[in-house]
């Protein structure tokens, strides 16, 4: 079974090399993608993403859009089925340009070596 660092960095690195399919079947069948946590342009009610299908929209319409997605995990700490890392993505789209996001993202893992849940706490844009 994976640990969630390792799903972490799996999830991370299909992203990065926009492999859909993969990141999506990392996540169990009724986990949650807060990215960003609250409120924000990707999700206006502040609720998250739950389920594959809302994940797969999330991807498609959000991640789907970068042209170029690439990470930094300055720091990393895991406890039980979960991880905090610190890290800065650095992401271009024909919308927004190139940035540059500091975060902390927690992926938590379940028994079944799955995702059930990452949430990124980042400021959005203004």
């Amino acid at each position: 079974m994976k640990s969630a660092r390792e799903l972490s960095i799996a999830s991370l690195e299909a992203v990065k090399s926009k492999q859909r399919e993969l990141w999506l079947s990392l996540f169990s069948e009724d986990a949650i993608v807060e990215d960003p946590v609250g409120k924000s342009p990707f999700d206006p009610e502040g609720k998250g993403h739950r389920g594959h299908e809302a994940i797969g929209r999330f991807y498609d319409t959000v991640v789907a859009r970068n042209t170029t997605f690439d990470y930094q995990i300055r720091e990393w700490y895991a406890s039980g089925n979960e991880v905090a890392s610190a890290a800065t993505f650095v992401i271009s789209s024909p919308e927004a340009g190139k940035n540059e996001i500091n975060l902390i993202i927690i992926h938590k893992a379940n028994d079944e070596g799955k995702l059930c849940s990452l949430r990124a706490f980042w400021t959005f844009p203004h």
